[in-house]
C-alpha cells in the first residue's frame, strides 16, 4: 500500500488531508444526530430508504405532510404518497443496498461524509491532468476548507451531496475521453434531483463555448434542459401537483401570475420580464457580492478570473440568484451545486489554460507557479473560509461549543444535552417498531423507519387501507423548545401550540401519558395515563405557566 502511494506523487497527501475531513466531518455529524439535533429532512430521506426495503419505493408519510395536498387543500397525510412528485431523486436507489445492510439513521450521515469526501480525491485526480501534485493537494485541501462543501456536509442527509462526486467523476471522464462512463455519470446527475439538470447544462456550456468538445457540449445543454422540461412538466405531475402549486411558486412566483405554474410559464414570465430577473439576481447585491465571494473565498477567489468557472459555475449560480426565499446561504444544500465549476474553473487557471489556449488543439500552454506570497495568501483565504463556516455553526453542529443565541444567551452544554440523550432514549424504547407516531422535529429521524409517521402536532394519517386513523403514540419534546424559545418565535409559537395539544388530547380522555422525563412525554392512545408520568406532566406544565403568559 504505501509502496503505490509512493509511486503517485501527492496522493498520500490527498489522502491525509482528506482523512482528516472524514473524521472531523463524521464526528461532529454523529454527534449532532445521536444527541437530537438532526431534523425532519434526516427523517424523510431514512423514511424513503426504509419504504425502499419493503419494496414502497419513494413513498413517505413524511413528504405527504409537506404536499400541496396537505398544505393547500388541508388533507390527512397519505403513507403511500410518492415523493416523486415533489422531488424526482432515483439516484438514491444507488444506496439502497449500503442502507439494506445497516438500515439505521445514521447510516445516511456516514453515506453524506464518505460522498463529499470521495469527491474531494476525485477532484485530486481531476487536478493531476493538468498540475503538478503540490498544487493539486492545495486544490483539495481548498475543497473541503469551502464553506459551500464543509456547511451542508454537516446537515441533514441531502441529495446534493452526490453531485460533486459525480460532477467531478464526469469533468475527468472528459479529460480521458472515456465517454462510456460520461455518458454514466451525465444520467447519474440528471437522477440526483429534478433541477440537476442545470448543473449538467454547465457543463456542457463550458465544453461548447471552448469549442473543445463542442457537438457533445451542445448534446448536453440540449438533453439536460429537454430532461428538466419533460421530467417537470409532464412526469412529475403524474404523481402530485406539488411543482406547479408549491415548488415553482415558492421559488420562482416573482415571475408568474396565479396559483399554479409550470417550468414553461416561469422560462417564458423570465423571457418576458428580463429587468425582473436582473433585478433578482442582483438584489440585494450586499449578499449576492458575499455569497459569490464566499463560493470563490476558498480558491483565493482565483475562479473569478476563470472564464470556466463563470460558463460551467454560471447556470447553478443563476438559478439560486433567480430564486427567493432562503436559498442564498453557503450552508444550505444548493450551495453544492456550484463547487464543480468554481473548481474546475480553478484548475484550468492554475494550468494556463483559457479559452484561446485550447484552441486551436495542440497550442502551447505554460503552467502557473505557486509563489511563497500567494501561498500564504491563499493559507489565508482557505482557514478563513473553514473558521468563517464553523464559527456560525452551521445547522447547530457545534451547538455545545457556540451558542446558538447570544442576547438573550442560548446554550447547551454537551454534558446536559447527553443527559437527556439518555432519558429520551429510554422513552423512546418504549414505542414499538411498527407503531403509527406522531413526534415533534427533532424526535422524527429516530422513529421515521416504520410506515405511519408524521409530524406533531398531527395526529391523523391515511393508511394502506385508505383509512384516516389516530397515531398510536404521540412523542413531544417540549424541554428543547422551552429552552430556544427565548430568542427564537418558531420556538415559542410551537412550544404554545404543543402544550395545548397535549392538555387536549389528556383531557379527551384518547391519549394517556404513560411516560414523562425531564420536558419528554410519551403517550399512547385508548390507555390510561401513568400515575407518575401524570404527575410529572403536571408539575411541567405549572413550571411552563409563567414562561406562557410572557408577552413576547
Amino acid at each position: 500500500m504505501l509502496a503505490t502511494l509512493a509511486k503517485k506523487p501527492g496522493l498520500k497527501g490527498a489522502i491525509a488531508v482528506a482523512s482528516v475531513f472524514f473524521a472531523f466531518t463524521l464526528i461532529l455529524t454523529l454527534n449532532r444526530h445521536f444527541t437530537f439535533y438532526s431534523s425532519y429532512d434526516q427523517g424523510i430521506f431514512n423514511q424513503v430508504f426504509w419504504n425502499g426495503l419493503h419494496g414502497r419505493f419513494f413513498q413517505s408519510s413524511l413528504s405527504s405532510q409537506l404536499s400541496t395536498n396537505v398544505i393547500h387543500s388541508g388533507e390527512v397525510p397519505e403513507v403511500f404518497y410518492h415523493r416523486l412528485g415533489q422531488h424526482f431523486t432515483p439516484a438514491l436507489l444507488l444506496w439502497l443496498p449500503l442502507y439494506a445492510l445497516f438500515p439505521y439513521p445514521a447510516t445516511l450521515t456516514v453515506l453524506q461524509v464518505a460522498l463529499v469526501t470521495a469527491a474531494g480525491l476525485v477532484l485530486f485526480a481531476l487536478a493531476r491532468q493538468y498540475l503538478q501534485p503540490t498544487l493539486s493537494v492545495w486544490l483539495v485541501a481548498s475543497f473541503y476548507a469551502a464553506n459551500a462543501v464543509l456547511g451542508p456536509t454537516l446537515a441533514n442527509f441531502h441529495d446534493s451531496s452526490q453531485i460533486p462526486l459525480f460532477a467531478f467523476g464526469l469533468l475527468l471522464a472528459m479529460e480521458k475521453r472515456w465517454w462510456w462512463l460520461f455518458g454514466i455519470l451525465c444520467a447519474c446527475i440528471l437522477a440526483v434531483r429534478e433541477d440537476s439538470g442545470v448543473v449538467l447544462f454547465g457543463v456542457g456550456a463550458y465544453m461548447l463555448a471552448s469549442r473543445r468538445f463542442p457537438r457533445i457540449g451542445a448534446a448536453v445543454c440540449a438533453a439536460s434542459l429537454a430532461y428538466i422540461l419533460l421530467l417537470t412538466n409532464y412526469v412529475m405531475p403524474l404523481f402530485s401537483e406539488d411543482v406547479s402549486r408549491r415548488f415553482v411558486l415558492e421559488r420562482f412566483g416573482q415571475y408568474v401570475e396565479g396559483d399554479s405554474a409550470t417550468t414553461f410559464d416561469v422560462i417564458v414570465g423570465i423571457l418576458s420580464q428580463p429587468w425582473t430577473f436582473v433585478a433578482e439576481t442582483l438584489s440585494p447585491l450586499e449578499t449576492t457580492l458575499l455569497y459569490m465571494a464566499g463560493q470563490t473565498l476558498p480558491l483565493a477567489f482565483v475562479p473569478l478570473l476563470s472564464p470556466a468557472a463563470w460558463a460551467m459555475a454560471g447556470p447553478p449560480t443563476l438559478q439560486i440568484l433567480a430564486a427567493k426565499g432562503t436559498v442564498l446561504s453557503l450552508n444550505l444544500r444548493y450551495a453544492m451545486t456550484v463547487v464543480p465549476g468554481i473548481f474546475y474553473g480553478g484548475i484550468l487557471w492554475w494550468s494556463g489554460r483559457g479559452w484561446r489556449r485550447f484552441w486551436p488543439p495542440g497550442a502551447g500552454v505554460q503552467a502557473r507557479k505557486l509563489m511563497p506570497k500567494f501561498k500564504r495568501w491563499w493559507t489565508f483565504c482557505l482557514v478563513v473560509s473553514a473558521l468563517v463556516c464553523l464559527a456560525h455553526s452551521p445547522n447547530r453542529t457545534l451547538y455545545f461549543v457556540l451558542p446558538d443565541s447570544y442576547q438573550p444567551w442560548v446554550y447547551v452544554s454537551l454534558p446536559e444535552q447527553l443527559q437527556r440523550t439518555q432519558q429520551m432514549n429510554r422513552i423512546l424504547r418504549t414505542v414499538p417498531p411498527d407503531a403509527s407516531v406522531s413526534a415533534t422535529t427533532y424526535l422524527v429521524p429516530h422513529l421515521s423507519g416504520r410506515r405511519e409517521i408524521v409530524r406533531f402536532p398531527n395526529l391523523l394519517v391515511r393508511n394502506d387501507d385508505r383509512q384516516v386513523i389516530s397515531v398510536d403514540y404521540a412523542m413531544v419534546d417540549l424541554w428543547r423548545m422551552e429552552r430556544y424559545q427565548v430568542a427564537f418565535r418558531s420556538d415559542r409559537g410551537g412550544l404554545i401550540q404543543a402544550v395545548g395539544q397535549v392538555e387536549a388530547m389528556l383531557d379527551g380522555g384518547d391519549y394517556g401519558a404513560i411516560a414523562f422525563d425531564n420536558g419528554v412525554i410519551l403517550l399512547q392512545r385508548q390507555t390510561p395515563s401513568d400515575p407518575a408520568a401524570l404527575e410529572g406532566w403536571r408539575a411541567y406544565r405549572q413550571h411552563l405557566d409563567p414562561i406562557l403568559q410572557q408577552v413576547p
